[in-house]
């Protein structure tokens, strides 16, 4: 994902969010809707949310250190999970709390119609945050569907903006029908059981980015594809007889660690040796451009003194 990308998906949707935040409590304020003050609540922390991210995006550009010898490129996910734990703290939390007071306290809605103008004007603005995230994605995501790249993506400030901003559509329609139905009906429960909705919707996403920058911070190795190019970048070498083992993690979104172990003829030259593994890694830069840190051991591949290898580390030429 190209950093300008993501920050042009984050600031539309950070500006939109406080616009939205402001005119959402405004409408709270003289309605005394539940529902409003659960969506402000929500605006406001996707609107922290935004910043995060931005700050994220600007603290992994850090130059690597003798503390952090790989840089700082992890920033980014640490971010993105504490993006998904104030979704839930802040927004879910609270938004379930707001319906369930409502729910034991009731009270008529004031000034009903203003709750309805802003939710109307935010619904339109959401969206075309929403359509900015949307045509940043689509620059990236190629023929995958909309689940496999959220689930499978390396940068997470586009699948965060885009939960978040499909979250927020739908928490809007969610409180439209709970203040419309309220006015229509009279019965202000309606209003809260919209909050509760809101709460659990919000709930759901965070627990589902929780769960998918979790993955990215424990460590996510390179996609398939981009794993068959290394090893056919390492194997499409002459000097190379063998792909003992290869490991590939993400050092942060745009930079990848590759180590390998590889076998070389026992006859080879030290100095051969050497040159053929300066080759080795050329290729694989040029294969996958974002395999920036590689360490590649040589070795002479002996198959009886391998135990147990796995089935996807041993590459032998000719078997493959």
């Amino acid at each position: 994902m190209s950093a300008s990308g993501g920050n042009t998906a984050i600031v539309a949707a950070l500006l939109a969010n406080l616009g939205i935040a402001v005119t959402k409590f405004i409408a709270f304020v003289f309605s005394g809707s539940s529902s409003m003050l659960a969506e402000s609540v929500h605006s406001l922390a996707d609107t922290g949310n935004q910043g995060l991210l931005l700050l994220g995006g600007r603290k992994s550009k850090k130059q690597a250190d003798a503390e952090h010898p790989f840089g700082y490129g992890r920033e980014r996910y640490v971010y993105a999970f504490v993006v998904s734990i104030i979704l839930f703290s802040i927004g879910g939390v609270f938004s379930i709390y707001e319906g369930i007071d409502k729910l034991q306290h009731p009270h008529e809605l004031k000034v009903p119609w203003l709750p309805i103008l802003v939710l109307s004007i935010s619904i339109v603005l959401e969206s075309f945050s929403l359509r900015t995230a949307v045509r940043e994605s689509n620059r990236i995501r190629a023929s995958q569907t909309w689940i496999q790249f959220v689930r499978h993506a390396k940068a997470p400030e586009l699948p965060v903006v885009l939960l978040e901003d499909v979250a927020a559509l739908i928490g809007l329609v969610l409180a439209f029908l709970g203040v419309g139905l309220t006015i229509v009906t009279g019965n202000v429960s309606c209003d809260a059981i919209g909050t509760l909705a809101i709460g659990v919707l919000l709930v759901l996403v965070a627990v589902v980015l929780g769960i998918e920058t979790k993955s990215l911070l424990v460590g996510e190795g390179a996609s398939a594809d981009d794993a068959i190019r290394i090893r056919d970048a390492i194997n499409a070498n002459s000097d190379v007889e063998a792909l003992i083992h290869l490991k590939t993690l993400y050092l942060g979104p745009d930079e990848l660690l590759v180590a390998a172990k590889i076998a070389f003829a026992r006859t080879k030259k030290l100095a051969d040796v050497a040159t053929a593994i300066d080759s080795v890694e050329a290729a694989i830069r040029a294969a996958v451009p974002i395999a920036r840190a590689i360490y590649l051991e040589p070795d002479v591949y002996q198959p009886q003194n391998v135990v147990n290898p796995p089935t996807d580390s041993i590459v032998v030429k000719g078997n493959d």
